[in-house]
Formats: C-alpha cells, sequence, structure tokens
C-alpha cells in the first residue's frame, strides 16, 4: 500500500542512525533468498535499497529501482524548497504581468496625451488637420438626391453621430432623414397662415434649423418670428419661444450645452436654456438684419450681419462684441471652422477667411464662383451658403451657377486655394459637413431661401474615407426623379 510506504520513507533517518551491519545482519537471518538479494546487501550506497526491500514481500530488481528513483526526487525536495520554488515562479508571473500591464499603460498614454493635445489646440483655436490634399472631384453618377419638399429647402442639419439629416423648407415642412438609406423617417407637415391656433408647427416659411450636440432637441425658426422646440428622436413638439420682432435668421446650439442663441432680422441675439423652456438675455449691436450665425463650445456666438456689411463675435458672459469688416456686399452666411478661425460668402462674390484675433480678413477670393450677364454687364455669382469641416482645412462654398466649390485652407488659414468644384442643378440654400467628415450635404431650390417660390430637391453628397491619399470624397448612388401629383418620389437606379 502507498500509505505505508512513505510512512517508512518518514522512518529513514532512524534507520541511517543505527548504521549498516543491521540491514545485513537482517538479511542474513533470512535465509538465503537468491544471489541477486545478497550482492545488494554488499552493494555500498544501497541504504535505502535495502530500507525499501525490508519491508517488500516480493522483490523485483527493475520496477523497484525506477519508483524509488522518483520518489526520491520527490522526497528531497523540502518544504521550504517548495514554498522559495512556488515563490519564483509568482514571482516571474507577476513580472510578465507588469511588463504586460506596462506596455498597454504606455500605449494608452501615448493615446490620451495626444488626445488631450487636439483637445487644447482645439480649445485655442489651433487645431487644424490637413486632409484636403486627400481630396478628388467625385462622378456626376455618384450624386445621390432626397426629394420630398414641396418647395425650395432653406436649411438643415446633421445629428453629431452622421445617421440622420433634418431638412426644412418654405412650404413650412421638416423632413428627418435615414442617411444609410435615404427614407424619409419622420414629416412634420406645415401649416396654412392663419392655423397658428391649431396646428402644431410651422405655418410660415422656415428660414433655420439647430441641432444640440447630444441629439436631444432640435430648434427651428421661421418667418412668423417663433422658435419651435422638437424632439429630434420623435419629433415631438415641446416648446415654442417668442420675443423676437423680426423672421429668424440664424439658430446655433453651444456645443455640449442646451444653451440656444438665436438671430434675427430684428438685428439681435437672444440666448435661451432649452432645459428651462426659458429666455436668458438679447443683445444688440447690428445695423442691419442679421443673416447667419454659428458657435462652437465657448461662451460665444458669430454673426453676419447683411448689409451692415459686418462681422461680430459676441461674448455671451461679458456681453461685449468685436466687429469685423472686410466684405464690399451683404454678408450671407457665416461657419465657424474652428474656436478662432471662420468663413463668410456674401452677395459680392467673395469668400473670405477671418482670425477672431483680426479686425480685417486674413484672406479673401473675390468672384469665388465666377461671374454671369452679358458682355460689359457682368455681375459676381453671389455667395449663398458656406460650410467649414471643423478644425480642418477644408471648406466649401455654394452660390446659384450651379457648383459647390471645395477650397483648402492655407497655413495658418492664410490662403484659399480651390480644389473642385461639384455641379450640382440649382441655387444652393444650405451646406454642412458631417461631423466626422464622411460626407457632404447641400439643400437645392431654384431660388435664394428668402425669395419667391419653386420646386426643390435635397442632394447629399457621400464621403468615403481612404487609406491611401485617395479621394475621401465620392458620391454614391444613381438616382432618378419622378413626379407624381404634388409629390416628389426618389428612385434608385442601378
Amino acid at each position: 500500500m502507498s500509505s505505508p510506504f512513505f510512512m517508512k520513507k518518514k522512518e529513514n533517518p532512524k534507520f541511517a542512525k543505527k548504521g549498516k551491519n543491521t540491514a545485513v545482519l537482517k538479511r542474513k537471518a533470512d535465509g538465503d533468498s537468491g544471489g541477486k538479494s545478497k550482492l545488494r546487501a554488499k552493494k555500498p550506497n544501497s541504504k535505502h535499497n535495502e530500507e525499501i526491500s525490508s519491508d517488500s514481500e516480493t522483490e523485483s530488481p527493475v520496477v523497484p529501482r525506477k519508483r524509488h528513483s522518483k520518489e526520491e526526487i520527490d522526497y528531497e525536495e523540502t518544504p521550504q524548497e517548495k514554498k522559495l520554488r512556488l515563490a519564483k515562479l509568482y514571482l516571474e508571473q507577476l513580472k510578465e504581468e507588469e511588463e504586460d500591464k506596462a506596455e498597454e499603460d504606455s500605449f494608452e498614454t501615448d493615446l490620451i496625451a495626444g488626445r488631450l493635445q487636439e483637445d487644447v489646440l482645439e480649445q485655442k483655436g489651433k487645431l487644424q488637420r490637413l486632409i484636403a490634399k486627400d481630396l478628388i472631384p467625385p462622378d456626376a453618377s455618384e450624386i445621390r438626391v432626397l426629394r420630398g419638399h414641396k418647395l425650395p429647402i432653406t436649411c438643415l442639419v446633421i445629428s453629431s453621430d452622421d445617421k440622420f439629416i433634418f431638412s426644412a423648407a418654405k412650404d413650412c415642412s421638416i423632413i428627418k432623414w435615414d442617411v444609410e438609406t435615404g427614407k424619409k423617417l419622420h414629416i412634420i407637415p406645415g401649416g396654412r397662415k392663419g392655423t397658428e391656433d391649431r396646428h402644431v408647427g410651422h405655418t410660415a416659411h422656415i428660414l433655420c434649423m439647430a441641432i444640440s450636440s447630444d441629439g436631444k432637441y432640435l430648434a427651428t425658426g421661421d418667418v412668423n418670428k417663433l422658435i419651435m422646440i422638437w424632439e429630434a428622436e420623435t419629433c415631438k413638439h415641446l416648446y415654442k419661444f417668442t420675443g423676437h420682432k423680426g423672421p429668424v435668421s440664424g439658430l446655433s446650439f453651444r456645443k455640449g450645452t442646451h444653451d440656444l442663441y438665436s438671430a434675427s432680422h430684428d438685428r439681435s441675439i437672444k440666448v435661451w436654456n432649452v432645459d428651462e423652456n426659458a429666455y436668458v438675455e438679447t443683445l444688440f449691436g447690428h445695423q442691419d438684419a442679421i443673416t447667419g450665425l454659428d458657435s462652437l463650445s465657448r461662451e460665444c456666438c458669430v454673426t453676419a450681419g447683411g448689409r451692415d456689411r459686418s462681422v461680430r463675435v459676441w461674448k455671451i458672459a461679458e456681453e461685449s462684441q468685436l466687429v469685423f469688416h472686410g466684405h464690399e456686399g451683404s454678408i450671407d452666411c457665416i461657419q465657424l471652422i474652428n474656436e478662432e478661425h471662420m468663413i463668410t460668402g456674401a452677395d459680392d462674390g467673395s469668400v473670405s477667411l477671418w482670425s477672431v484675433n483680426k479686425k480685417k480678413p486674413l484672406c479673401t477670393v473675390k468672384q469665388a464662383h465666377g461671374r454671369h450677364g452679358d458682355a460689359g454687364l457682368e455681375q459676381p455669382h453671389w455667395v449663398a451658403s458656406v460650410a467649414a469641416l471643423q478644425n480642418s482645412d477644408t471648406v466649401a462654398s455654394g452660390s446659384h451657377n450651379s457648383q459647390v466649390q471645395l477650397w483648402k485652407c492655407g497655413q495658418n488659414y492664410r490662403g484659399l486655394q480651390p480644389l473642385f468644384s461639384v455641379p450640382v442643378s440649382g441655387f444652393i440654400n444650405s451646406l454642412k459637413f458631417s461631423s466626422s467628415g464622411q460626407f457632404l450635404v447641400a439643400g437645392v431650390g431654384q431660388e435664394h431661401s428668402i425669395l419667391g417660390r419653386s420646386d426643390s430637391s435635397l442632394k447629399w453628397h457621400q464621403l468615403m474615407e481612404m487609406n491611401s491619399r485617395t479621394s475621401p470624397l465620392h458620391y454614391v448612388g444613381s438616382m432618378v426623379e419622378t413626379k407624381r401629383g404634388q409629390e416628389w418620389d426618389l428612385c434608385y437606379s442601378s
């Protein structure tokens, strides 16, 4: 049995003290048990073999030797040695784990450091990602067209996750589109004039809209001086803000908050807290109707003053403003590139880059979209919309020459170089880049957003990211439009 075997092992030291003669005499007293046993008794250094064989009924010349050899190795490791060996293994394991963890921590630290550095540059308005060099013009067949509004589209926004587009038009309607499928998810119909008391929604031309950075709220402003607040996910109506004395022409949520800035033809800027359904304050300064407004994460906004030919930076907390001049005509659109740089477009056909630290433009391109008219009576195509891919060197402008023009900003935004133009039939009233830079959207009609009436379409352009320096700008899908009754349908063509 194994238990007596190991118990005898524990008694080996006692046998060692009694000497070798005891084992030898016992072996002789048993008589002649074979030559092999006698030979073993005479061999030197056979103490352990003798002790094992003295308690064995049958003795094998081969098997006991092998089993004994194995057990002898196990026996020679004392508890202290075993503890030491296990401690060394544990320490080696800990060392390997710590080395792996150190590598992961180092990698994560580098990522965090890089992200923090980008955040600091972004807050300072000095972050400029160079991606314009990777753009190439798309094919005309790669344009995707979405139809749904009965009158010209005046404004649009894209959700921060790039999944949805919201568009509004002179027919007073709002449509929520799915970017991936191009389908309408929600339609908020417009109402007729005089039905304001019973209709939930707009009953006058919608001129502007904004969506909060977390995608919770959608805000829209119309010619009737009203601001409507909607739940962006369900398009459910929440609040109605009143207070402006003229058409609401600009809206923007402060990034990371639910503070809403609004601009109007009454030449005022108002601040609202949407969470509290509350008005905060009003700022004055422009000498003509305000035509555009934008903001980012700082507690300030920028505005275009139309025919007062000024651009203003409003410091909300200080209730102060900075005034900039540079265009020769009415400034109709404005967009921030980062916290300290912006782009504007005017009806004199010029596009300008600005810094909040300079009272004059850093760069101006005159006749950015060319000229039109009879010889000797040419007039520049006036710029109706601008867009900027935030914290990058890429901007875009739209006009009534049926072209979306892509531009590359020079180093430190001190120059504008034309990249290429994309043919888009109609008057480009609104342009927006997606947050990720994956696509660009254009709202197109046959007239400016505050003039006349005509049929309209919404065109959106898909940007495909490439690993190499080929085009991230590609337009996906080809569309054919048909008309049934008074609704415009969208048909895909292969």
